[in-house]
């Protein structure tokens, strides 16, 4: 019950504020059409809504579902299986994550089909199931995180020199887009689960900067991409 209250409360304070400029834009300046306006707030109903339940969905059953497999996993006492379970888990829930596929079907418009939206979807789920299991192995290992953030961005950059222009706003946004709310919650709650268990000597939130690294791979995978289409 306090997982529902939380969530409405969540919800109404991310939403509101949003609500509050767009209705005084519409009332002094933007003068919306009335059918257009009724639009809008039946929208921001809907959103109101559905950010509601996903924060529910977030809080009952990805968050401990990604805590509890983190947790799980090094009592097997295979390393492999950790990166290799961190590789498809990061590959599949980017796959699923709503924000790829707006950014992929913006680009498979916007490109008429040169880049078409399956590619780029495969091509950021990789990218993120790659640094995920890199992470994975930094957890395993204790690798400091500036060891692998500081190539990881400075490959980005050097790749960007050798990828087309087009090719290099998109990654970034690729980047951004494929640490969205479905992919945060469950990659950061099995990172920090790993390390709780992995790292007792250490805080488990040496399971932080896992996002970070997720965020390198899609921009690398993009700008591969893109020297490949060159």
């Amino acid at each position: 019950m306090e997982d529902i209250k939380d969530s409405i409360k969540e919800s109404l304070l991310a939403i509101l504020p949003v609500s509050i400029v767009i209705v005084l834009l519409q009332l002094l300046l933007v003068g919306l059409p009335l059918g257009e306006f009724l639009q809008f707030l039946i929208g921001l109903l809907l959103v109101t809504l559905g950010f509601m339940f996903f924060l529910m969905g977030v809080n009952i059953g990805l968050l401990p579902v990604g805590d509890l497999i983190g947790k799980a996993l090094p009592k097997a006492n295979k390393k492999w299986l950790i990166i290799l379970v961190g590789l498809i888990l990061g590959i599949v829930v980017t796959v699923a994550e709503p924000d790829v596929r707006v950014l992929a079907t913006q680009v498979d418009e916007v490109s008429e089909g040169a880049i078409s939206s399956f590619v780029l979807i495969l091509s950021v789920a990789l990218g993120v199931g790659i640094f995920v299991a890199l992470a994975m192995v930094r957890t395993i290992f204790k690798i400091p995180l500036p060891y692998i953030l500081l190539p990881g961005y400075l490959l980005v950059f050097l790749i960007a020199f050798f990828s087309p222009e087009t090719f290099v706003p998109i990654s970034f946004d690729a980047g951004g887009v494929s640490t969205g709310p479905l992919t945060v919650p469950f990659i950061l709650a099995l990172g920090v689960g790993v390390a709780s268990v992995m790292r007792k000597d250490d805080s488990a939130s040496e399971g932080f900067g896992l996002v970070a690294l997720a965020s390198i791979g899609p921009i690398l995978a993009v700008l591969l991409l893109g020297v490949i289409y060159q």
